[in-house]
């Protein structure tokens, strides 16, 4: 698995998110921002994340992520400061 393929299986599941993808070695950075996680709480936003990538996940395709879900106007706020 490398980043452009986990970017692809991001985007079919977040169609109208912008989808970031970095690293390697089953080790991937995501940055995901979408407006559909509005309201929900950082959990509810991961598991949402989760969910098209658990088989990859239990293939060992992907080993570990760091999930950035964030709304686009929590991004547009973070990109502000340099987050």
């Amino acid at each position: 698995m490398n980043s452009e393929q986990l970017t692809e299986i991001l985007k079919a599941a977040f169609p109208d998110a912008e989808v970031v993808v970095s690293g390697q070695a089953g080790k991937f950075d995501l940055r995901i921002v979408d407006d559909q996680f509005e309201g929900k709480r950082t959990v509810a936003r991961q598991q949402s994340v989760y969910a098209p990538l658990n088989t990859y996940i239990a293939s060992g395709e992907v080993h570990a992520v760091t999930i950035r879900a964030m709304t686009k106007e929590e991004w547009r706020k973070a990109s502000l400061f340099g987050a």
